[in-house]
């Protein structure tokens, strides 16, 4: 089996990958490609980009694909393509913060849900980390992000947080023994087709431009940031997430993927000059304060192994 520091890596490379995806997906966004196409293109290319390494890493074994169909077809219509559009609906009434915060409450609904199916109330340092961790979230966004009144906004933005949560339970299941990279890589071929009926539909705004695009004062082909988010901040990070859900539980993965948000932050602040607040660093404090009371909780319901007798 993996060792938790494997999980931890893996769950520190995926939110830092994911954390990228604003700073390279802004200079399409700003060309006049609408959000949707944005992440039909982004899930497609990625997917592509891990095709190779599914193809190698199941030959001979396509079986295990067939056999885990189901969490194939959850990572990428709930997990991937419900959760993306429910989340573009969200911000086209909502602010982007507000919505944000609210699928990025998945932690606490799975606490929830553990709590309501297992009728155990949880530990007392899960409920401390979980306040820590949506207090530090809270300041990392920004407060104003409480400011939402539109109902329609706030439910699209709440189902996105239930296709966050159901994400991270597929991602931690067994799943017949199906590799992170092919569960990644089916899920993401199976959402772009989805989510460019839903675009082609009209349910969502579906643009795109390919002139160049300024890229950190630079103008490139349209396709270089697109190729970046596509192998960084989609392959990479939905493989390695996977990776740490299977290793490190539901519970842990999605309080640490919480550090997205500040990762987020971060890169805009390096890449992009947007400023980042002392507020916003000391939230990011918060929300490791939280994974770690979560972390504790864990690490004290694993058994102890006992001593070898001589």
């Amino acid at each position: 089996m993996p060792s938790k520091s494997t999980g931890l890596i893996a769950a520190a490379v995926s939110f830092i990958s994911f954390g990228t995806s604003g700073a390279f997906v802004k200079p399409l966004l700003e060309a006049g490609w609408s959000p949707a196409a944005a992440v039909t293109a982004r899930a497609f290319t990625a997917g592509l980009v891990l095709l190779p390494f599914v193809i190698v890493m199941m030959r001979g074994r396509w079986s295990l694909l067939v056999a885990a169909r189901w969490p194939v077809l959850g990572m990428g219509l709930v997990g991937v393509a419900i959760t993306q559009v429910l989340y573009f609906a969200a911000i086209a009434r909502i602010p982007v913060a507000t919505a944000l915060l609210i699928e990025f409450l998945a932690p606490l609904i799975l606490v929830g849900f553990t709590w309501a199916v297992s009728r155990k109330t949880p530990a007392p340092v899960v409920l401390i980390g979980s306040v820590l961790a949506v207090g530090g979230l809270v300041l990392v966004i920004g407060p104003g992000a409480i400011q939402a009144v539109d109902p329609l906004g706030l439910l699209a933005a709440f189902g996105a947080a239930i296709g966050c949560s159901v994400y991270f339970v597929i991602a931690a299941r067994p799943n017949n023994g199906l590799p992170p990279v092919a569960l990644a890589g089916a899920g993401l071929l199976l959402a772009a087709p989805v989510l460019a009926v839903i675009g082609g539909l009209g349910l969502l705004p579906f643009t795109a431009t390919f002139s160049d695009v300024a890229l950190f004062g630079t103008p490139v082909a349209w396709w270089v940031p697109l190729l970046i988010v596509a192998v960084v901040g989609t392959a990479l990070a939905y493989a390695s997430g996977i990776t740490a859900s299977g290793i490190l539980g539901s519970r842990v993965a999605s309080f640490i993927a919480l550090l997205e948000v500040v990762s987020a932050s971060i890169f805009a602040w390096l890449l992009l000059g947007e400023a980042l607040s002392p507020l916003q660093l000391f939230g990011g404090l918060l929300i490791l304060a939280g994974i770690a009371s979560v972390r504790a909780e864990r690490q004290r319901a694993e058994p102890v192994p006992a001593p070898a007798i001589a």
